[in-house]
């Protein structure tokens, strides 16, 4: 393993206040991967051909601690049958005898599809009090 990381997959914000909020734990992939400029390809260090994202709520994030480190044990010593039962269902594919790269919570999936069905009306901003002053500075201080 080179790198762990843990962020917001999705969250609410002042556009979309109803967003779910969803956090992604990333093993060997970071949130905003690097492309190296000679090779125009992306940048994940010495374990480039295995990484795995988990998405969960966040009251399930501390609940899967012991079973990320199971699964990075797992995968170094070459056997699923070390990975320790998910403290959470989720869906978790396994092909060929490989780990699948991308895996949900169930409740974190059914948060984000209940999230799509709705419609999402972004918020509208409040409009800037006495904006013709705001205007009327900016001119003066030629901006």
């Amino acid at each position: 393993m080179n790198y762990i990381s843990i962020y917001a997959y999705t969250a609410p914000d002042k556009l979309i206040p109803q967003r779910p909020f969803l956090l992604r734990v990333a093993i060997n992939k970071s949130a905003g991967r690097v492309t190296t400029a000679q090779w125009g390809r992306e940048c994940r260090g010495l374990n480039q051909g295995w990484y795995f994202e988990l998405t969960v709520l966040p009251e399930e994030i501390l609940d899967f601690l012991p079973w990320v480190v199971s699964l990075v044990k797992a995968h170094d010593r070459g056997s699923l049958s070390l990975v320790q039962e998910p403290p959470h269902p989720f869906d978790f594919k396994v092909s060929q005898g490989l780990l699948s790269n991308d895996a949900w919570t169930h409740s974190a999936m059914k948060i984000a599809d209940s999230s799509k069905s709705e419609s999402f009306v972004p918020a509208m901003l409040p409009e800037p009090k006495n904006r013709g002053a705001e205007v009327s500075r900016s001119r003066r201080a030629g901006i």
